[in-house]
């Protein structure tokens, strides 16, 4: 036996010079592998400028120095790359989505509060923005609430005072429903949203948010929008 069976470390054999070498790698591996965060997940090509220490999920179809490497965990370390087969179970902060995810044997998944044996999935997260307010009375942001989603509610932070002619308060809410996540808000830093429905609310397409101002127009400012939602995953195909 030459390396472990679950992280693949490399074992000091009977007799072996230079232990110090294979001591090492292991040690460098376990640097990479414990408490495991990956820059982002289904990639297939090198990153060109990776930091020592970088983990990624390789996807499908992979090239340059990953050929040959497909979803394996890549570790960066000491100028080159090493390769680890993931074994079901194992889980991962994935940095650009701020999530758990895990692998269940066929690719990175988000950790689901609930989970089934045959993969549908009850997926509770936040999808946090920061907005930054032009000019006008009724300001609608990107589409931020995903189709299909139920919204428990949605809260927000002033991060950066609102200005504008005759602006004291303002609404929150969605085209059609412009106060459903609060009225009267505040407009000084730090003021801040707390909007909760009597029950969750379902949105069948993507839908934006939309701020009005009670009285006067928006000048600017920014504001950081949270959304608390649930969405159903149904079961994997088979």
């Amino acid at each position: 036996m030459t390396e472990t069976s679950r992280l693949g470390l490399p074992l000091v054999q009977a007799a072996q010079a230079q232990k110090h070498v294979t001591v090492n790698e292991a040690l460098t591996r376990l640097d990479g592998l414990v408490q495991l965060a990956l820059q982002d997940v289904d990639v297939v090509n090198p990153p060109l400028s990776p930091a020592d220490g970088d983990a990624y999920g390789v996807g499908t179809a992979a090239t340059g120095d990953w050929v040959g490497q497909d979803d394996k965990v890549a570790v960066f370390a000491n100028g080159i790359w090493s390769f680890v087969s993931p074994v079901i179970g194992w889980e991962a902060h994935v940095v650009p989505a701020n999530a758990r995810m895990g692998w269940d044997g066929t690719g990175w998944r988000r950790v689901a509060p609930a989970l089934s044996s045959g993969g549908a999935e009850t997926v509770t997260r936040i999808i946090e923005a920061d907005f930054v307010l032009g000019a006008g009375t009724d300001l609608t942001t990107p589409d931020l609430i995903p189709a299909g989603s139920q919204v428990i509610g949605v809260t927000a932070r002033v991060i950066v005072p609102f200005s504008g002619a005759g602006l004291t308060t303002w609404s929150f809410g969605v085209p059609g429903a412009v106060d459903r996540y609060g009225s009267g808000l505040g407009i000084a830093l730090n003021a801040y949203a707390r909007g909760i429905t009597g029950q969750p609310v379902t949105y069948w397409n993507d839908t934006p948010l939309q701020l009005t101002a009670d009285a006067g127009s928006f000048a600017g400012g920014t504001v950081r929008i949270a959304i608390h939602l649930t969405e159903l995953i149904v079961p994997a195909p088979v």
